[in-house]
């Protein structure tokens, strides 16, 4: 796996001490969030300077995932830090400019889609006090009209749109998005899955372009991630808690994942989009909802597989170091153990002092869109700033 990862040689955990340290790992945690501050704002302004100053304001790609709604993201998120009202204007500009670049878009999820477009105006609006603004924007959210034959998955598909319903929820207000319209969406996504399961091993089942992936990008953890959000009707909780055993039962022995149905004889990926880190944050999330044991261990398990091996030779949120880190960050929320905090500190440390030299040597892929929030720096700066309040802390467009 060398290829793909850097070893980790880091010590499994390292007691803080207020004692002057050489070691970073030993430094109070305090210290280190103000240095992942300061390092979040500086990037954040060269992410703006290149995503949005040296283009001259003109979007090509309106994603979060890669394009200039990315940066809005970090914009907003950067704002819910430090109260800059001119990050929050900032977002507000940028927005615009993807609205408009995205009205013909029939996209329609929040990571790549016209409802993330929507759905942080709407927000960023109302962190504004413009309430003419907010309700533009609702009302062209509420115009999203669903392809048909649109998939399940959470990049293109119907989770991701629900993930939008219940981002605008969160923090427009309960009832913003009407229940009995997600509803109806949560019934689709369950009687697809169990046609396509077709009475095998997995209660569920998905596929997308053919494939029926596990991961969370495309697969049964970012589908199973967001249905756990929704109001679930008890047989429906029981075919999403057999759907998790199943991958438990079919991991690989080592504890990762397979990528795919397809794959399960290839030990390779250890992303948020495919292998342990994505299927890591949605056994926290079912260990949350639902309360058993089991979910806790698995979790943990999977945490050890990204400890192991998630050092990897990319920067960003979905196939990164950056992304890996929320592992423990969840991990750390769901069980309170300090060693989580400090693995998840250790990671962003190893960004903060190599990320940009090894980058710069050709050791580290800095991303196809290097700016960006997804592939790129900007995921980094995100982590940065959400390490700040590690019990806040929030994989973008996945957890609430």
């Amino acid at each position: 796996m060398g290829d793909r990862c850097f070893p980790n040689s880091m010590p499994d955990f390292v007691p803080e001490t207020a004692a002057a340290v050489e070691s970073i790992l030993s430094m109070p945690y305090p210290i280190i969030s103000e240095r992942l501050k300061r390092a979040a704002l500086d990037l954040k302004e060269a992410i703006v300077l290149e995503t949005w100053g040296v283009t001259g304001q003109r979007v090509r790609d309106f994603t979060l995932y890669s394009g200039a709604l990315g940066t809005a993201f970090l914009l907003l998120k950067a704002h819910e830090v430090t109260a800059n009202r001119i990050d929050l204007s900032l977002c507000a500009q940028i927005v615009k400019a993807c609205d408009q670049a995205s009205s013909m878009s029939t996209d329609v999820t929040f990571i790549c889609g016209r409802a993330g477009v929507c759905a942080i105006g709407a927000v960023a609006a109302r962190r504004a006090g413009d309430e003419q603004l907010l309700c533009y924007y609702l009302g062209q959210f509420n115009e999203i009209k669903l392809p048909r034959n649109l998939p399940d998955e959470l990049l293109y598909g119907k989770v991701g749109f629900l993930w939008a319903c219940l981002f605008l929820n969160k923090h427009i207000g309960e009832g913003t998005v009407a229940s009995v319209h997600t509803r109806a969406i949560v019934e689709e996504i369950i009687q697809r899955g169990r046609a396509l399961a077709k009475g095998g091993a997995s209660p569920l089942m998905f596929e997308w372009y053919g494939e029926r992936y596990w991961g969370g990008a495309h697969g049964l953890a970012g589908i199973l991630h967001i249905l756990m959000d929704m109001e679930l009707k008890p047989d429906e909780i029981q075919d999403v808690k057999g759907t998790i055993r199943y991958m438990i039962r079919n991991r690989f022995p080592n504890g990762n994942y397979p990528s795919s149905e397809e794959d399960r004889g290839r030990d390779i990926l250890v992303h948020w989009c495919h292998g342990a880190p994505g299927v890591a944050l949605t056994l926290v999330k079912a260990a949350k909802v639902f309360g058993e044991e089991e979910f806790v261990q698995a979790a943990a398990d999977a945490g050890e597989v990204v400890w192991r091996r998630g050092l990897l030779k990319r920067v960003g949120i979905c196939h990164g170091v950056s992304g890996n880190s929320y592992v423990f960050l969840s991990l750390y929320q769901l069980t309170g153990k300090v060693e989580y905090l400090y693995k998840a500190k250790a990671f962003a440390c190893f960004l903060l002092d190599r990320a940009h030299r090894l980058i710069a040597e050709g050791e580290m892929h800095g991303g196809d869109s290097r700016y960006s929030l997804f592939e790129g720096v900007g995921g980094m700066a995100y982590l940065f700033l959400d390490m700040i309040e590690p019990s806040m802390a929030k994989f973008p467009g996945y957890d609430l």
